[in-house]
């Protein structure tokens, strides 16, 4: 049974960071692709970003591009997303979620499908 806790959210003023963590257990961590993705009150969950098995590629969502690093440490089985330059519009529960399949392509790493095992999410709040 995959599990996945993420921590780190709370409310920061805009420009502010947030470090956000994803702990995984379960089975073998450095063997899966993992994302984070958001949503939002009454918007459906987008794709934020995702870091391959092998923690060599790297995808982002345009609207984080620049402001947001995802990175992994396969020793402690976590999944990280480093958030600066926070604006209001990225308020919304943060999601760490696992490939459903091992040694996954480092393509297609934003579609929703790939993903089997999600958290409980994490909210972020982002005041003006």
């Amino acid at each position: 049974q995959v599990q996945l806790v993420e921590s780190g959210g709370g409310l920061v003023q805009a420009g502010g960071s947030l470090r956000l963590s994803c702990a995984a257990s379960g089975r073998t961590f450095s063997r899966y692709g993992m994302a984070w993705f958001r949503q939002a009150p009454g918007k459906e969950r987008e794709f934020v970003a995702a870091i391959n098995w092998g923690g060599i590629s790297t995808y982002y969502a345009d609207s984080v591009k620049g402001r947001f690093t995802i990175s992994r440490d396969n020793a402690k089985n976590t999944v990280y997303l480093q958030m600066n330059s926070l604006k209001p519009k990225d308020k919304a529960v943060y999601y760490c979620a696992a490939d459903r399949a091992p040694y996954g392509t480092a393509q297609a790493m934003g579609v929703f499908s790939r993903y089997g095992y999600w958290g409980q999410g994490t909210q972020v709040t982002v005041s003006s």
